[in-house]
């Protein structure tokens, strides 16, 4: 994602949260003030900052003795993380199909096809984008500022168990219900727009829960 003219510590934080969102940290991974200051190519003041914030959301986890990972998800916190995405997320797509312009529709249509495309290129890296993406770009649209930072902290626990998930499966195998979402939102039916995106995510949480292996 790129990113107009930011601070640093703001956008060495974007993109950490980025490297945790796409899973390019994997769960369980050890993380290291001077690996991310070699890899991001900066200063070691912004990149504590950005693990600070990081450690406080619930996206890296504090081992002690200055050991940081990415958390690895128990089978309870994922169903926790089930119950609150499944509430709040279907209820930010029916907000949104009452607001939802044809150009903004069509904008979300464009993300859906570069989805696709990452599907049929087996690019994990693209797929996890687009869907980020897509769902980001729907939810925003609802302006419900309150629910959008809840969802956004849950889609950082979630995002690199998901990486996980296309590693094993494949991205053939993972769910797209967006263009049944995209179909209700166009004759405005907020009800099967919620519903769509019930049932994307549901599967895509159901096999994460198999990764899991338990």
């Amino acid at each position: 994602m790129s990113y107009r003219k930011l601070p640093t510590h703001e956008l060495v934080y974007r993109k950490i949260r980025e490297m945790i969102l796409f899973g390019e940290l994997a769960p369980g991974q050890a993380v290291t003030i001077q690996g991310l200051v070699s890899v991001l190519e900066v200063g070691m003041t912004p990149v504590r900052e950005a693990i600070r914030r990081l450690t406080a959301e619930g996206a890296l986890e504090f081992l002690g003795n200055r050991r940081i990972c990415v958390p690895v998800l128990s089978v309870s916190q994922l169903e926790e993380l089930t119950f609150a995405r499944l509430a709040i997320e279907p209820h930010l797509a029916y907000l949104a199909s009452q607001k939802i312009l044809p150009e903004q529709i069509e904008k979300l249509s464009e993300i859906d096809k570069a989805l696709n495309v990452a599907i049929a290129n087996g690019d994990v890296r693209a797929y996890l984008e687009q869907n980020y993406r897509f769902h980001a770009g729907l939810y925003r649209i609802s302006e419900a500022h309150i629910l959008r930072s809840i969802v956004s902290t849950l889609w950082l626990r979630v995002g690199p168990s998901l990486r996980v998930v296309c590693g094993r499966f494949g991205t053939y195998n993972l769910p797209d219900k967006h263009q049944e979402a995209l179909d209700a939102l166009r004759i405005g039916d907020a009800d099967a727009a919620a519903n769509a995106i019930k049932e994307d995510l549901r599967q895509g949480l159901e096999q994460i829960k198999m990764s899991l292996g338990k």
